[in-house]
């Protein structure tokens, strides 16, 4: 009886999981015949679970590898794209890479976790992707003015762009920052006229990278401004246009240059 209560005590464990070599120790001739047969069929059927079990596992790490490469894959393709937009317009080419890396930092000096800033980095590549179906007169130097029905496309794009790129699910809040770049504090920003606390951080953060170098470049309706007058006009806004705390983080990055 006492084999056989240790042979009971064994096999739940291995239902359990709890895999161990305890069972062999009932394979022995000093167990009996109907004891042995049972042991050793339970080591055998351990030692086939435990090879599919670090099969699936070998599966799984693959497809994990597999589902990485896709996502760094697409990331350069729409990167690409994002950059082959730019290249229609000598004035903004860079631009997103531009955008990209400040809003980086900036989400570093915020205290954003690593995950929240790659969000951060990917919208600040793909920002712009809605722009993709302007015509090229948008593209165009225009007399220092957009014209109203300029103004109806450009308003389009934030909507366009998280419409592209909406399948791509492993951007995730990266999506809603795209949407949301062109919102303001005071619910008067493009396209939804959404308020403060609708506006994600990361969205925000975009924002003041994506006017800080609009202000900084030549641009088809204004020439470059200097650091110094794109930060006034910045502060001048703190609260309206641009949310504070990026007002003041973008203002802390800039000082070390």
């Amino acid at each position: 009886m006492e084999s056989l209560d240790k042979l009971l005590v064994i096999i739940d464990d291995i239902a359990k999981g709890n895999y161990s070599n305890d069972i062999m120790s009932l394979t022995s001739p000093d167990h009996s015949e109907t004891i042995r047969t049972i042991a050793e069929a339970m080591g055998l059927m351990m030692v086939k679970v435990e090879a599919r079990e670090y099969h699936l596992e070998m599966l799984v790490e693959e497809l994990k590898n597999m589902n990485d490469t896709i996502r760094q894959n697409t990331i350069k393709v729409v990167s690409s794209l994002a950059n082959a937009l730019a290249a229609r317009d000598e004035y903004t080419e860079g631009h997103t890479a531009r955008v990209s890396e400040l809003a980086k930092k900036m989400a570093v000096q915020i205290g954003m976790n690593d995950e929240e800033i790659e969000f951060v980095r990917l919208a600040g590549i793909v920002h712009d992707i809605g722009k993709i179906g302007f015509p090229d007169i948008l593209f165009q130097a225009h007399e220092n003015k957009n014209t109203s029905e300029m103004l109806k496309e450009i308003i389009k794009h934030p909507t366009t762009g998280s419409e592209i790129l909406n399948d791509l699910d492993f951007l995730g809040p990266a999506l809603e920052y795209v949407h949301c770049h062109h919102e303001r504090p005071d619910g008067k920003g493009y396209p939804r006229g959404i308020n403060d606390v609708e506006i994600p951080l990361g969205a925000k953060i975009l924002a003041v990278a994506d006017s800080y170098d609009a202000m900084t470049t030549d641009r088809p309706y204004q020439k470059s401004m200097t650091k110094e007058v794109a930060l006034g006009i910045l502060n001048k806004n703190s609260g309206t246009k641009w949310d504070p705390v990026c007002v003041k983080t973008i203002e802390k990055i800039l000082s070390c240059f």
